[in-house]
């Protein structure tokens, strides 16, 4: 039964707590994933970025999840005629650019016909690229397994794009940071208690992703590349989470036809 409206947003009560479910697609979610996270997926998947940040920096010295970082090297090698050094710089970012199309392309219509279930192809393409880095030997060049990162972390990227009534990304934290600052800001000084719920959601991802780097840099120092089985394991979690979710909507208000790719 619906609870009442979060912006664009309808709550729905369930066993397991509320679930929101959107009348359509915001303009911040990708065609794809037409349901926003709720907290605890966002906290889940917040983690995950921070392990693969800690990951690749720890390993390799290396962020592989964004992609500013590579740009602005590659352009100081560029400067600096370092043409060798500038190309591998740019094995990630098309990674990167590759994901982003991957998740564009299984946002199609045609995709949805053939798949039914595109959000779970993708979130699997993610769970078996971080596993299969797990699993890379020891001598795998640095390369390889920073480019499956970023390929892997675009899929993120581009899939979960909004926590609850509100845009954030899972994979960095200046954004999210903001967001919570002025959050808190609107609660403690304006005394506005309805920011208190985006405060709090907020506060949650930010350290979530901070706790996902602190696990990921003891356990990469401790096990190396292995580590990767850690969100892997976490990205199973959040697999199943979505699966259970779907089904939960289906069973309060069965539609035609699934409202989401998960």
């Amino acid at each position: 039964m619906p609870l009442g409206r979060i912006g664009d947003l309808q709550r729905w009560q369930f066993a397991a707590g509320p679930v929101d479910r959107p009348d359509y697609t915001p303009r911040d979610m990708t065609a794809i994933r037409t349901r926003p996270e709720t907290l605890l997926q966002g906290v889940l998947l917040a983690t995950v970025g921070g392990f693969l940040d800690a990951f690749t920096y720890v390993g390799y010295r290396v962020f592989a999840n964004v992609q500013t970082g590579n740009v602005v090297l590659f352009s100081v090698d560029v400067a600096s005629a370092q043409w060798h050094q500038a190309f591998l710089r740019l094995a990630p970012v098309g990674a990167f650019l590759v994901g982003v199309l991957v998740v564009e392309r299984l946002g199609k219509p045609s995709a949805f016909r053939r798949l039914r279930r595109p959000l779970r192809v993708a979130l699997a393409i993610e769970i078996l690229g971080v596993a299969l880095v797990a699993i890379l030997p020891v001598q795998t060049p640095e390369l390889v397994i920073t480019v499956i990162v970023s390929l892997v972390a675009a899929i993120q990227f581009s899939m979960f794009r909004m926590l609850v009534d509100s845009p954030y990304t899972s994979l960095a934290t200046s954004g999210n940071m903001r967001s919570m600052v002025v959050a808190l800001h609107r609660r403690f000084v304006d005394r506005d208690r309805s920011a208190g719920p985006q405060a709090i959601r907020f506060s949650a991802v930010v350290g979530g992703f901070a706790a996902g780097a602190v696990v990921g840099a003891l356990a990469t120092k401790h096990w190396g590349h292995p580590a990767a089985a850690i969100p892997a394991g976490v990205l199973v979690v959040i697999f199943v989470l979505l699966v259970r979710e779907t089904r939960q909507l289906e069973r309060a208000a069965p539609p035609p036809h699934s409202a989401d790719g998960s």
